[in-house]
């Protein structure tokens, strides 16, 4: 699932007007990031959008597939389905499939459990 330098550099050009746009490296792929959200994977020189259950009917009913992964002998999808050609070429399909990748990762973020705070502990002598 190696990625390239130039795709990689494509793909942060293609996302630009949506925000600050960050390339990470990871299992042999590379994430995707928008202002800190996590949008798309790259593998292979291929893009992959984030869907839920929100957006999963968008994707599929466009003859989309979800990303495969094969993790100790087992096939498993993730919640990532290819992108359409388009928006490669068409800045209207690019604004509508980055926003639905945008909203789905947005929807998916999980707020940071609060931590606990230490009880104090009362000085001898008071």
């Amino acid at each position: 699932m190696p990625v390239s330098a130039s795709y990689s550099e494509y793909i942060k050009d293609l996302f630009s007007p949506f925000g600050v746009i960050s390339i990470r490296k990871m299992f042999g792929g590379a994430g995707v990031y928008c202002d800190g959200a996590f949008f798309a994977i790259i593998g292979d020189d291929d893009l992959w959008l984030k869907v839920d259950d929100v957006t999963r009917a968008e994707f599929e009913g466009a003859g989309l597939y979800p990303f495969e992964v094969e993790m100790k002998g087992k096939k498993g999808t993730m919640s990532y389905y290819c992108a359409p050609e388009e928006i490669y070429d068409d800045n209207d399909a690019l604004r509508r499939w980055a926003a639905l990748a945008l909203e789905a990762s947005a929807r998916g973020k999980k707020p940071k459990p609060k931590k606990k705070k230490a009880p104090r502990k009362k000085s001898a002598g008071k």
